[in-house]
């Protein structure tokens, strides 16, 4: 067999199906293992290496071998290396085989005895390729019965399920450290001084022409006092950034323009505000707000 499959074809063959049993069992997500883990590239160079040293020391040790023969000896050993012909057929008996039919010259000996108008019906053998298809269905068709239907396996529906729901927890994880997929739910106050430092920049690049540098308010309301149009909090504060004030009289909206991160940043540093005495207040506007959910 191994004369039959030369070396130039046998050593990417054999390389490929390496590279390939290696993308089909790590997990690298929608990226080709090799570019995912770098190391793998160096396992693949290390075995390409070791394949072709192995075929080097074949051959070498072919070539002592064919030197110690006597004549004789040497030209049966050089019937047996590969040739194009031998090659095709070992090719052509392996389908034949497969194929399982009479040659033409033994159909005779499997002929029916009915035919149809003179078309005459062989006898032949199922394919074997066919009959041993057929038979692994069955032992397939067997372990599903048992595995699924006698003790009670998991099936398609439950297997979604615990897919999602693994996903959905995934999801939830990773939005504690993804800070720009915050949201008018998941927003909470920033007190890292990093966040409050980035709040006060955007809040003095954007709001500081209606609201005064120290909150004490102008075109915009006083947003040092306890009095809220929309209501005070980080949540109601952050809201109202991102979808503006009231309609027609109140703020734009700023969602296209700010980063949610970005926008709980400066609500945070909004809220700083409270407690504060500015240096020309402007009037109370709105109700007193009360969190609720504050600690009594």
């Amino acid at each position: 067999m191994r004369h039959l499959i030369p070396s130039y074809v046998r050593v990417p063959l054999i390389f490929f199906i390496i590279w390939g049993l290696i993308e089909f069992f790590v997990d690298s997500g929608d990226q080709p293992a090799f570019i995912a883990n770098p190391m793998i590239i160096l396992f693949l160079l290390l075995v390409l290496l070791l394949l072709l040293a192995i075929e080097a020391i074949i051959a070498a040790l072919e070539n002592v071998m064919y030197q110690s023969l006597d004549d004789v000896a040497k030209a049966r050993f050089m019937a047996t290396k590969t040739s194009p012909s031998q090659l095709k057929q070992w090719i052509s008996t392996t389908y034949k085989k497969m194929l399982g039919s009479k040659p033409i010259e033994k159909e005779g000996e499997i002929v029916l005895d009915h035919d149809y108008d003179g078309i005459k019906e062989l006898d032949n053998d199922l394919p074997p390729w066919w009959l041993y298809g057929f038979y692994a269905s069955i032992v397939f068709a067997a372990v599903y019965l048992i595995r699924y239907h006698v003790f009670d396996g998991e099936n398609q529906y439950e297997e979604l399920q615990t897919t999602l729901e693994i996903a959905k927890a995934e999801l939830e994880e990773y939005k504690k450290t993804a800070k720009d997929l915050v949201d008018i739910n998941t927003v909470t106050v920033l007190t890292d001084p990093a966040d409050l430092a980035n709040g006060k920049i955007i809040y003095e690049a954007n709001c500081v022409a209606c609201h005064m540098s120290d909150g004490g308010g102008g075109i915009g309301p006083n947003l040092a006092d306890e009095h809220w149009i929309l209501g005070g909090g980080i949540k109601n504060i952050f809201n109202t950034i991102s979808e503006g004030g009231r309609s027609g009289k109140g703020m734009i909206a700023w969602k296209s323009t700010l980063k949610p991160n970005e926008m709980a940043q400066v609500a945070s540093y909004i809220m700083t505000f409270e407690g504060t005495t500015p240096a020309k207040p402007k009037e109370p506007e709105g109700e007193i707000w009360v969190d609720d959910n504050a600690e009594q």
